[in-house]
């Protein structure tokens, strides 16, 4: 997950945030307040700023010492654990809940599950979620999805609620659920191009190829009139350990 320190700021700025009814949505499912609250791949806090609200000692487990900087400076009640979810130790009897937002895909897919299930206290709450990026306007995702695969074809995008089927195909957890938000997003053409360079297929290609990319891109905003509207869907999974 280190791939994000070196864009550290600008992933703070550019990242759309979370619904807040996230929270909401995760103390009503778990029956009320959790004693405790940890958070995998915290990031500098996007997830952070929701679980935050729910009114619980928080710890935020972030493996990047530049993005847990970032993290220290703008959540100081929450205590921060600089190492990867793998080498955290979860506190005695295990924690209310664990989230994990838009960092599930960077565990381990053989025991992420069952790591989290024994992270967890008896009756406690696994909550996962994330973004998925889409564009409103179908000419929009025609054009940059074209543009974009004549730079790189082997991108390939996760199904929607992908996060919740992995949870629930585990056996891990019972009582899967998946509550859903969606809205449209407005960016302009400095916006859409600052948020494009926090993505991590982005920032994995050469400086060159990075550059070609937001040239492309920058071309194509500006023929849009300057402006892209994301479809913006946040899926939430929840689920309760199975044993």
């Amino acid at each position: 997950m280190d791939v994000f320190g070196s864009v550290a700021d600008l992933y703070e700025t550019a990242r759309p945030g979370y619904p807040p009814e996230v929270a909401g949505a995760i103390v009503d499912y778990h029956g009320g307040v959790p004693a405790s609250v940890a958070e995998i791949g915290a990031g500098t806090g996007k997830g952070t700023a929701v679980l935050s609200t729910i009114g619980a000692p928080l710890t935020c487990i972030e493996p990047d010492p530049r993005m847990a900087t970032v993290l220290r400076a703008k959540y100081p009640a929450a205590q921060v654990r600089t190492v990867p979810f793998e080498q955290w130790s979860p506190p005695p009897g295990g924690v209310g809940v664990l989230a994990c937002a838009m960092a599930w895909h960077w565990l381990d897919p053989a025991t992420r599950n069952v790591r989290a299930r024994t992270a967890l206290a008896p009756g406690g709450t696994l909550a996962v979620f994330g973004h998925r990026y889409d564009y409103a306007d179908a000419e929009q995702a025609a054009a940059i999805r074209a543009a974009l695969n004549a730079l790189d074809d082997t991108v390939r995008e996760r199904p929607v609620d992908w996060m919740y089927h992995d949870v629930l195909a585990s056996g891990e957890f019972t009582d899967v659920r998946a509550v859903r938000f969606r809205r449209h997003l407005p960016l302009a053409r400095d916006q859409y191009l600052a948020l494009v360079r926090t993505f991590g297929p982005f920032l994995a290609h050469p400086p060159e190829m990075q550059r070609q990319g937001l040239d492309v891109l920058g071309r194509l905003v500006d023929d849009f009139g300057g402006t892209v509207v994301m479809d913006l869907r946040t899926t939430l999974a929840l689920g309760r350990p199975a044993r």
